[in-house]
């Protein structure tokens, strides 16, 4: 209670801090007031010399508006004293924190209020400024009018003086002519006098037009000044309402309190009885217990003092004993982590080591690197007991694989895995090392092997919106020619060949069909070539795609029960890299090879019949050819059998010692292609055994005259021969392709 009534205190002491500020504020209203009346006779006057404007009247009516305004604040003030007088009489009031907001809330007001106020002494202070102003213009209007009466009144004396002497002259004829100038002279000297009367009137003039424009803006602030006051009155008839709202809440408000405190107050007297007789019943049951438990309590009391003790020397105790543990197990576990850390650093170290040492013993002995790819299960594979996948693939080491075959489970290492999720994306990035490496010159081949219906072509060719390692290595090798165009110059060609039933094709010629031999070079280098091979030279993605699309056509595939689209050839993409260092003068030359080998297949379950048995029998013994020189290779035979097929033969650059060489083994995880699947992973472990020695690069100091004689350089196209159709090629639409090819501003044969 003691609380509320200095909360009342403060709060009448508050309200009588304002009210002295209401009482000063009305006695400035009444100076204001006095100053307004004295102003509105002074305009009165002016009103009576010049006559009434809209501006004067506007001026009377912000008056009246401001008395009444007046009026309405000494009616809120009287209501301020009213509520005053209500607050007084509630001094036992709880409801401070209503009093509180509604305090502020009337505070708010009144600062607005006095905001109000200070807008419109600042009107009123405008039009006293206004008025002195008028005031100086009628003063200076006066003065005007009395000069030019002054004026008026002596050029009548000097025109009257004038006649006099006029009449005076008459009688002397001799002296007209005289006289007669002379009276001229002072004729013009008269109307140019009258001439500036008129002229300094006319400014006056102007002058009292633009005091009325004044006296016309003034009339606009008063009107604007008219609506602020409009304004303010709503926000104080707001004010009103929401102040009263707010009392009629704190009333009630009080009320419901003040029957809650009498409430509680009755049933906390009622409990308290009821446990004060309690309290009695317990405190007589106690006393009894007191006589008989003191025997009892002095025991008590020894223990107490002993285990008091105890515990009072238990805390150190345990702080001492917990502070050597936490010592002990931090210096512990310090020691483990940094355990961890050296032999986790170490284990990295070695990792890496590992693998630099590996990539160079492979570098230096020139294996043949091997990748796996397993495709995914397609609906193609069927369903059931047979469709399942028998792959499953180490998750530690991500060159391993393991094959489920006759329920025994066989592992096999390779270089790189890819699981059937891995994108095309990723599969290249393993091998654009290798396709980079052919700007610097040296020879590199990639090529791809397995059944047939294993994802081959999809991995080498790919299609339009994903496409494979073809596509993406061209685009690679565009890529790096511009990054290192400042100080090399390069040409890029390509040509597409197959190897259909043990012929060679030139799928860019005008004759696809005709048959091309594998000839050695005359230069005496033993390398191999193909005379008559065409060779496109390539400036663009726009020329690959062209290029492919025509290779694509003119190249056999046809439907097997084991693929819709088998390729029934070999396709080789054959990509030449020319450049030269403009500061050095040293000319590389580099050749990618990218095979697209035919798959293998069981004549029973492919259904082959007629020529598809036939193309059959070719694919297979050529690829039988290709694991006699893998095995010759690896057994480091004296004679490699290289031309006992046409594949191995125009591999032996690839295959010899001359080149980087990359074999993509494709997988199928169907169960029942676990035989084949089995045969193709023992392949690939054979070929990464091969040894081909160390790669050599293909550079020499030479003089570059242009890039003209660079294209020139490049072996074109050379004489065809007329070969049969073989079934399946589109002839009229490659003849519309290669037309278009060659009719192409950039892509076009290199010259022989």
């Amino acid at each position: 209670m003691a609380h509320l009534q200095e909360e009342k205190l403060r709060l009448q002491e508050e309200l009588l801090a304002l009210q002295e500020k209401l009482a000063a504020r009305e006695s400035e209203e009444i100076a204001a007031s006095v100053q307004l009346r004295g102003q509105a006779q002074e305009i009165g006057r002016l009103r009576s010399e010049m006559g009434g404007t809209d501006a004067e009247k506007h001026r009377d009516l912000l008056a009246a508006e401001n008395e009444r305004l007046r009026q309405e604040m000494k009616a809120r003030e009287g209501e301020l004293r009213e509520l005053r007088r209500q607050q007084a009489a509630c001094r036992d009031c709880t409801h401070l924190q209503e009093s509180a907001g509604l305090q502020e809330r009337l505070c708010q007001l009144q600062r607005e209020a006095e905001e109000a106020r200070a807008k419109l002494a600042e009107l009123e202070l405008e039009v006293q400024q206004k008025t002195n102003r008028l005031a100086e213009v009628e003063l200076r209007l006066k003065d005007s009018l009395a000069e030019r009466a002054q004026e008026e009144e002596r050029l009548s004396r000097r025109l009257r003086d004038s006649q006099e002497t006029i009449a005076s002259l008459r009688a002397q004829p001799q002296q007209i002519k005289y006289v007669i100038k002379t009276v001229e002279v002072e004729s013009a000297k008269a109307k140019q006098a009258l001439c500036e009367s008129q002229s300094r009137n006319q400014y006056l003039q102007e002058q009292v037009g633009m005091q009325r424009q004044v006296l016309k803006e003034m009339e606009q602030q008063l009107q604007s000044s008219q609506k602020t006051a409009a304004q303010l009155r709503a926000q104080i008839a707001m004010y009103e309402t929401e102040l009263e709202r707010a009392h009629g809440q704190m009333l009630e408000e009080m009320q419901a309190m003040e029957d809650e405190k009498n409430r509680a107050i009755e049933e906390a007297f009622s409990r308290a009885q009821v446990e004060m007789k309690a309290v009695h019943e317990n405190l007589a049951g106690v006393r009894t217990n007191l006589l008989t438990l003191q025997p009892a309590l002095r025991t008590l009391t020894h223990d107490y003092n002993s285990l008091k003790r105890q515990v009072r020397d238990f805390p150190l105790l345990l702080q001492e004993t917990l502070r050597s543990a936490r010592a002990e197990i931090g210096q512990a576990i310090e020691e483990v982590n940094s355990t961890n850390r050296e032999l986790l650093r170490k284990y990295r170290r070695e990792l890496q080591l590992r693998k630099k040492c590996h990539n160079e013993l492979v570098r230096l002995k020139g294996n043949i690197r091997v990748f796996g790819r397993v495709r995914p299960i397609t609906k193609e594979d069927g369903e059931g007991p047979e469709a399942v996948s028998a792959v499953t693939f180490d998750a530690d080491d991500d060159a391993v694989l393991h094959l489920l075959h006759k329920g025994k489970q066989v592992s096999f290492e390779l270089d790189k895995v890819f699981p059937p999720q891995a994108s095309q994306e990723e599969v290249f990035q393993e091998v654009q090392a290798l396709v980079t490496s052919c700007i610097d010159g040296y020879n590199v081949c990639i090529f791809a092997y397995g059944q047939t219906g294993a994802g081959k072509t999809y991995t080498m060719e790919g299609t339009s919106a994903n496409p494979g390692i073809n596509q993406r290595a061209l685009q690679l090798l565009f890529s790096e020619v511009r990054s290192k165009a400042a100080d090399w110059d390069y040409a890029i060609s390509v040509s597409v060949a197959e190897i259909y039933n043990e012929a060679l094709r030139d799928l860019l010629g005008k004759e696809p069909q005709e048959k091309l031999e594998i000839k050695l070079c005359p230069d005496g280098s033993g390398q191999l070539y193909v005379p008559g091979l065409t060779e496109f030279s390539v400036q663009s993605v726009e020329d690959i795609n062209k290029v492919f699309e025509f290779g694509h056509v003119n190249r056999v595939t046809e439907c097997t029960n084991l693929n819709e689209h088998s390729s029934r050839s070999h396709a080789l993409l054959i990509v030449t890299v020319r450049g030269l260092d403009r500061s050095t003068g040293l000319r590389t030359t580099g050749k990618l090879n990218l095979v697209d080998l035919a798959g293998s297949e069981r004549v029973g379950r492919s259904g082959a019949e007629g020529s598809r048995l036939r193309e059959a029998q070719y694919i297979n013994r050529s690829l039988s050819a290709l694991g006699d020189v893998i095995y010759a290779l690896r057994s480091r035979q004296g004679h490699v059998p290289f031309r006992n097929s046409k594949l191995t033969y125009l591999l032996q650059d690839s295959l010899s010692g001359d080149s980087k060489t990359l074999m993509m083994v494709q997988v199928s995880p169907a169960e029942k292609n676990s035989s084949e699947t089995l045969c193709s992973l023992k392949f690939a472990e054979r070929v990464r055994s091969v040894e081909l020695g160390p790669v050599s690069r293909k550079a020499e100091l030479v003089s570059w005259p242009s890039q003209e004689q660079l294209e020139g350089d490049l072996p074109g196209s050379s004489g065809r021969g007329h070969a049969s159709p073989s079934p399946g090629l589109p002839s009229g639409r490659s003849t519309s392709i290669r037309r278009k090819l060659q009719t192409s501003g950039k892509l076009r044969p290199v010259p022989v």
